[in-house]
């Protein structure tokens, strides 16, 4: 059955965020979660500055105080998409911890992380065929030093991105609908 004719599910969660590095594929299964979930998708690379653009197409890293306007920006998208559709789902690397507590403050409701994780070698290769993205490749070793993985207590569903796009889709939305979630 074809994406566009499943129901709009409601998760027990009022937020799903897909987070990783640069190349993981937070978008493409951000894009499906959002279309299964019958909510609009936030592109979290939309919400960055045009400075912030700037310096990652020259390949600067951003700093935190370049992160946090950002990571605002986001959670108050969320908060309004949660507002008018009772569900909300973005991509954004929320690559430390801090990150995403910064995010589940801004977010009303229960907010899901879904990690995309994939080996060095894989994501240089998915960011190389991304033709005009702003990311360099350049930055990718700078993402992975400042991903801190998420611990157990933070509740992160973690998966591996070298599975199809629609096998990780699924795989979320199990997850989404597990009874514990919904206590």
């Amino acid at each position: 059955m074809p994406m566009s004719d499943l129901p709009a599910r409601s998760p027990a969660a009022a937020a799903v965020i897909v987070m990783g590095v640069s190349g993981s594929g937070k978008s493409t299964l951000g894009a499906m979660l959002a279309e299964a979930l019958g909510c609009v998708f936030l592109e979290g690379d939309a919400f960055h500055s045009a400075e912030a653009v700037v310096k990652m197409r020259d390949g600067t890293p951003l700093t935190d105080a370049d992160r946090w306007p950002w990571l605002d920006r986001i959670g108050s998208a969320v908060a309004a998409s949660i507002d008018t559709c009772g569900v909300s789902v973005a991509a954004c690397s929320a690559l430390r911890r801090v990150y995403r507590d910064r995010l589940r403050a801004e977010i009303p409701g229960a907010v899901q992380f879904v990690l995309l994780e994939a080996d060095r070698a894989q994501l240089l290769a998915r960011m190389s065929s991304r033709p005009g993205h702003f990311m360099p490749t350049s930055l990718l070793d700078s993402q992975l030093e400042t991903l801190e993985r998420p611990q157990p207590d933070e509740g992160v569903l973690i998966l591996p991105a070298t599975l199809p796009p629609a096998t990780l889709c699924d795989r979320v939305l199990a997850y989404l609908e597990q009874p514990a979630l919904r206590a």
